[in-house]
């Protein structure tokens, strides 16, 4: 963060002529609207560090930032649509910007939802609330005196923490293997269905991983694009809590509004799953 905070001084300076204490306001505003969507972009896929060939295309006649522009005047009618580092009209690893801006579009709804059950996750962990019956076959209990959630995550047997990975593995494979990729022509942050993909899963599934109970299916379209602006402002909501959360744990102090709460000081490695 420190190395993108001086390069966005620099550009600043170069095009603007602005000394540091003018371009304050404006490194502000790209860091608290970007670093979400930064994150994302890292994350997204292991892909990201393969060689690669970008650059900027015409984005003239292009339905997905149409999409998105009017998405964003949803989500925020204030801000609207704000897009700095220009994300919306540069080619990732050679496909158009339309297919570019789904990409990027997925991977900020992906970890919105990831965000969304870490946070809750992550209260619920840190109340002591856990089911009742016992984690293995061995009758070892669920890890919940083990202390934070990040020390009850340490607690578990590495087995667990592998079916943990590798079933998260396996929903991520599934959504890139089935169905219309969001790339491709379909729907980004949509998750196939495991009923209509007999041919990847072999065997009947009772529940889908969305809707499972089918609430959602009889709603209006109106309905249902209301419903991906509030998951959309929840998840950007979600993943600066949980990071705040593990952040204040790592180094006290250092989110000032998590200070009071007094969560307990962690002394492992929040990234390290094995260590």
């Amino acid at each position: 963060l420190t190395s993108i905070y001086h390069q966005l001084v620099g550009i600043l300076r170069e095009r603007f002529g602005r000394p540091l204490r003018k371009a304050k306001s404006c490194i502000i505003s790209i860091f608290t609207m970007k670093v979400a969507a930064a994150v994302s972009l890292l994350i997204g896929s292991s892909a990201a560090f393969a060689p690669s060939q970008s650059g900027r295309q015409s984005t003239a006649a292009s339905a997905a930032l149409d999409d998105l522009k009017s998405l964003a005047e949803k989500s925020n009618p204030v801000l609207k649509f704000y897009d700095p580092l220009e994300l919306s009209s540069i080619s990732i690893w050679g496909n158009s910007v339309d297919q570019s801006i789904n990409f990027l579009r997925h991977a900020e709804i992906k970890h919105g939802r990831v965000a969304m059950a870490a946070f809750v996750g992550y209260i619920v962990q840190s109340n002591g609330i856990h089911w009742p019956f016992p984690i293995s076959f061995d009758g070892t209990p669920y890890p919940y005196d083990a202390g934070s959630p990040p020390e009850q995550w340490d607690a578990l047997s590495d087995p667990a923490k592998w079916q943990i990975i590798l079933f998260v593995g396996f929903l991520e494979w599934f959504s890139e293997a089935a169905g219309t990729h969001y790339m491709r022509g379909g729907k980004p942050g949509a998750f196939p269905k495991f009923s209509d993909h007999s041919e990847i899963i072999p065997h009947p599934v009772p529940l889908n991983l969305f809707d499972p109970f089918g609430f959602s299916k009889n709603k209006s379209e109106e309905a249902k694009a209301q419903g991906l602006v509030k998951e959309l402002n929840n998840g950007r909501l979600a993943m600066i809590g949980i990071f705040g959360f593990l952040s204040e744990q790592k180094l006290s102090g250092s989110v000032p509004l998590l200070s009071g709460l007094g969560l307990p000081h962690y002394d492992g490695e929040p990234m390290a799953p094995f260590s």
